[in-house]
């Protein structure tokens, strides 16, 4: 048996074939993290139906068409694609391929995800700092709320998670092998992470960059090699999808959704230059730019609950290291998960537009990663220096502080959890202080106050999962924890903060509810548009992707969305539909809905006036009428 000594303490191989030895305790974590996080992202799943409608409806248009999924279109006929480059779809349509298209064979693949992600945070953090650190990350990672909330949806989000955390495995087995073939593949994850989620993907590159180049095994120049090798498969995996959908004929392919001129590279960069764009212009979902943002009713209860231990426990952890090698490990993952950390920190913290609070969730992994190398080195920094003893327990104190605060942002939510954390805090850091500076010994003594802290620190984030886990989610504006706190996290003085985008006029309700339309949509309508399209290429013309989405699911029909998602966006144009209504691909037209309310004055305007002209009224008994205040004409 051969005996390796690392940063993260002394650790035993067993040799040949053998796994590493590990004590009991940390299988016996792991396997139980393993199963909690398992039933935390499956429990009740199909609750939440089809989950975000919009991806959900493109997910069966790739399910009936290769094509559709190939390009990620947003209906089997491939008119238009989604807003977001494929790669989630692909999972998605891929697994219902294989199992069939229901809520479950949906929304499974996140959960899956979220299940694999702890798995390899774990991992990292154990290589890294140990036994005890990896299962307290790993126990931190999961119970974060908007890791909750957003593995147990069809978001883009999951999967950009679990390839980053794939990307952070390929660079640290880099970093301990001097490995090339390593840092390709780290380039080739993150490629597939920008066919996930565009340049979101690109925040951790920073971290990743300078962590090899500072602590990498091998010379300087043999280093930038290294590098260069990893951007250039970056560059290949990222790159080959939009080359092949800029060079392929406009006119047999869809429409690039959320672009302006067709172009996927209009996409990237006016989705990622809407981040500098003034918060005014655009529906804001996060409150005002600023360094105290995460910790605001929109992202706190989310995300912010041990951003306080993280940022401690990294300062702690550089201190701790600083005399180290170039090449010292523990050093390289403070300077990873830091930077990581605070690159997310400052974007999430001064970015402007559009900016949910679910975005932050590939903040999370580097966050319970410092949370749980932070305590560890901590507790180092406190046993080696007295005169340090007091930082655990006060990070600890202070973290329940933040909670309280948070929860009270919810009134009449958990009652008596706030008091029950600060005082778990105050016997939990004094138990800690005492283990610290050995005035009293013992095992017991040691593991019952950790076992204090830790139940303080992740008090208020577990309750907001499990009431996460407990309700239905609006996969459209998804938030984690009690609907209550949800409520008034969006709620401003002016009333929605969506900008308008799910507010109801006044005197006015609707039965439908953003999130929801894959189970609610109006059966007599379908009914109606199915018995009587002919020999229409589409089933309909909508105004808006949140209204065709619904009626793709319900019904697997081609449905022409005027103005993509929001009903901004100038395709088709108004000769271009004429055309079409010529050529008898459209007969019916249903007018009104959300991108009838944000289209503004584009071609979608000039097609409803000319609609309006031309069309039909269709008598609202003949279909029951439609939600969203649409109304249904007949062109032919």
């Amino acid at each position: 048996m051969s005996t390796v000594t690392g940063q993260g303490g002394t650790r035993s191989r067993l040799s040949g074939w053998r796994p590493e030895s590990r004590p009991w305790w940390s299988w016996a974590g792991l396997g139980a993290i393993t199963v909690l996080s398992l039933v935390l992202l499956t429990w009740a799943l199909s609750r939440n139906g089809m989950g975000n409608a919009y991806y959900a409806a493109a997910v069966k248009s790739g399910d009936i068409s290769w094509k559709a999924w190939f390009f990620g279109a947003s209906d089997p006929s491939s008119f238009m694609t989604v807003d977001k480059l494929p790669a989630s779809l692909w999972l998605g349509g891929l697994f219902t391929r294989v199992f069939g298209f229901s809520s479950w064979t949906i929304l499974l693949p996140q959960a899956l995800a979220g299940v694999a992600s702890v798995l390899i945070l774990h991992h990292l953090v154990r290589r890294w700092q140990g036994d005890v650190a990896a299962l307290l990350a790993a126990l931190a990672f999961a119970f974060t709320p908007v890791a909750v909330v957003m593995f147990r949806l069809n978001s883009p989000d999951a999967l950009l998670t679990l390839l980053l955390l794939g990307a952070a495995w390929a660079l640290w087995s880099a970093l301990e092998k001097g490995s090339t073939q390593k840092l390709v593949l780290c380039g080739v994850l993150i490629g597939f992470a920008f066919l996930t989620k565009m340049l979101e993907a690109f925040i951790v590159l920073p971290a990743f960059a300078l962590t090899y180049l500072v602590c990498g095994p091998r010379r300087l120049a043999r280093r930038l090699l290294q590098l260069l090798a990893g951007v250039g498969a970056l560059v290949v995996a990222g790159g080959w999808w939009v080359a092949v959908v800029e060079l392929w004929p406009k006119a047999t392919r869809p429409y690039i959704g959320g672009s302006t001129n067709n172009s996927v590279l209009d996409l990237v960069f006016s989705r990622s230059a809407g981040y500098l764009g003034t918060p005014e212009s655009v529906p804001n979902f996060s409150g005002s730019p600023g360094w105290l943002r995460l910790f605001n009713n929109e992202f706190g209860g989310q995300i912010a609950w041990l951003i306080p231990l993280a940022l401690a426990g990294l300062v702690a952890g550089l201190w701790w290291t600083r005399r180290g090698p170039r090449t010292d490990r523990a050093r390289a993952g403070y300077l990873l998960w830091g930077m990581w950390t605070l690159a997310c920190l400052v974007i999430f913290s001064m970015a402007k537009g559009v900016l949910h609070p679910y975005y932050t969730l590939i903040l999370a992994p580097s966050v319970a990663a410092l949370a749980g190398g932070g305590t560890v080195a901590l507790w180092r920094q406190g046993s080696k220096h007295r005169w340090l003893a007091w930082l655990l327990p006060a990070t600890v104190a202070g973290t329940a502080v933040l909670a309280r605060t948070l929860l009270g942002r919810t009134p009449g939510y958990a009652p008596g959890l706030s008091t029950a954390i600060l005082v778990t805090a105050i016997v939990g850091a004094a138990a800690l202080l005492v283990t610290i500076v050995r005035l009293v010994g013992g095992r017991a003594l040691l593991i019952a106050a950790g076992a204090i802290a830790i139940a303080c620190v992740l008090a208020g984030p577990t309750a907001y999962s499990l009431s996460t886990v407990a309700r239905s989610i609006d996969g459209t504006f998804a938030t984690a924890g009690p609907e209550a706190a949800t409520r008034f996290a969006f709620q401003t003085d002016a009333g929605d903060a969506s900008g308008g985008e799910s507010s109801t006029p006044s005197g006015t309700s609707s039965p439908v509810q953003p999130g929801r339309f894959g189970e609610q949509v109006d059966k007599r309508l379908v009914n109606f548009l199915l018995a009587n399209k002919g020999a229409a290429s589409f089933l309909v013309a909508v105004q808006g992707a949140l209204v065709a989405a619904p009626l793709i699911l319900a019904t697997g029909q081609p449905v022409l969305t005027i103005g993509g998602f929001d009903g901004t966006y100038p395709v088709p144009t108004l000769i271009q539909f004429q055309r079409m209504i010529d050529a008898r691909q459209v007969r019916y037209v249903l007018l009104g809905g959300l991108g009838a309310f944000t289209g503004g004055f584009g071609s979608g305007f000039s097609i409803s006036l000319w609609v309006q002209r031309y069309g039909k009224s269709v008598e609202s008994g003949n279909y029951g009428g439609y939600a969203y205040w649409c109304t249904l004409y007949q062109m032919w």
